[in-house]
């Protein structure tokens, strides 16, 4: 470019002082020029700290070698170290910070330039599975010593069948003998299926828990009938099994013309609505309602004595019995009362 210049100042300029003159004051312009185009001003930031360089270099690595700056194996340069230079351009340093890291059993010493654990992490290739601990919180800020434990989380989800017993319910039952029982329904067991979630930090077993029952067989009662009816000895002596017991109003008649409207001789006379002839002896006759107390049905009236079911009458309805005498009088002396009657075996 000189050259031309000074082919250019001989032809159109004769004077040789002159012309030297002039060809250097051209050649210190350009050479200014030719300076300021190559001469570039840069922004460094080291850890947020920022410092404005002058410079000739063309890539960052030469700034930094030329400025004394130092960059370690794990800190992060953006732009990269061989990056062209750009007048007013900034390059941004983030030096790495040692920290501790205790992971499945190990103690490792890492330097990251990261800003958070996280982001350290993944950088590291230290893979966290959703339901694993870190402490401090996996996305604080990185700090020089900073100590970080990771907890590994196992969950297990455990099923199993285990037996519902019956229970056994007992009910009276007034057609049973005291002291006896009958079983109307056996007992069936049911069936249930637990899952319980089984919790381990670091392969170490540290809850369980059940989440979920299901029923999958109800069980069945067991039913017992225990018999209520008791065994019962009269005071006159003997004993008996009562199948079930009535109090009822008790009346007295006899075969005299008064109680039945008949006389010795007349067709029918002192015979029962069943046949018989009705007598008063160690098992007398009754009259009942046969709705009450069926023919036929063997009994123990408290204060008379056994008898059996052998007749009806008109005026004989509902809870009502009729007790045989051998005379008008005695059924006279027994008058009206409410007496215990035991239907007995």
């Amino acid at each position: 470019m000189v050259k031309k210049l000074k082919t250019y100042v001989n032809k159109y300029f004769s004077d040789g002082p002159k012309t030297a003159a002039i060809i250097v004051s051209v050649s210190i312009i350009i050479l200014i020029m030719v300076i300021f185009s190559i001469r570039k001003t840069v922004t460094i930031s080291v850890d947020g700290k920022y410092k404005n360089i002058t410079t000739f270099s063309n890539t960052y690595g030469n700034i930094l070698s030329s400025n004394g700056i130092k960059i370690g194996p794990k800190d992060k340069v953006s732009p990269s170290l061989n990056s062209k230079v750009h007048n007013n351009a900034k390059l941004i340093i983030k030096r790495a910070l040692k920290v501790e890291v205790d992971v499945d059993g190990k103690k490792l010493s890492i330097n990251s330039p990261e800003n958070n654990i996280c982001d350290m992490l993944k950088a590291e290739k230290i893979k966290l599975n959703s339901l694993d601990k870190v402490v401090p919180y996996k996305y604080s800020k990185l700090k020089k010593g900073l100590k970080i434990i990771i907890t590994r989380v196992e969950s297990k989800d455990i099923k199993s069948s285990s037996q519902i017993q019956y229970e056994t319910v007992v009910k009276d039952d007034e057609s049973i003998q005291q002291g006896s029982n009958r079983v109307i329904q056996e007992g069936q067991n049911g069936k249930k299926e637990t899952v319980t979630r089984i919790m381990y930090e670091n392969g170490k077993e540290v809850s369980r828990k059940v989440i979920s029952e299901v029923i999958k067989k109800q069980p069945v009662q067991k039913v017992i009938a225990m018999g209520e009816i008791p065994d019962y000895s009269p005071s006159r002596g003997g004993n008996f099994s009562v199948v079930r017991s009535l109090n009822m109003k008790s009346t007295a008649y006899s075969a005299d013309y008064e109680s039945t409207g008949k006389e010795p001789g007349d067709t029918d006379f002192g015979i029962t609505a069943t046949g018989t002839v009705a007598k008063r002896g160690t098992c007398s006759s009754v009259a009942v309602d046969p709705r009450v107390i069926p023919l036929g049905t063997k009994l123990y009236v408290e204060g008379y004595g056994y008898a059996i079911a052998e007749d009806t009458g008109g005026a004989i309805k509902g809870n009502r019995i009729d007790l045989f005498f051998n005379s008008n009088s005695e059924a006279n002396d027994w008058g009206v009362k409410l007496v215990n009657v035991y239907v007995i075996n």
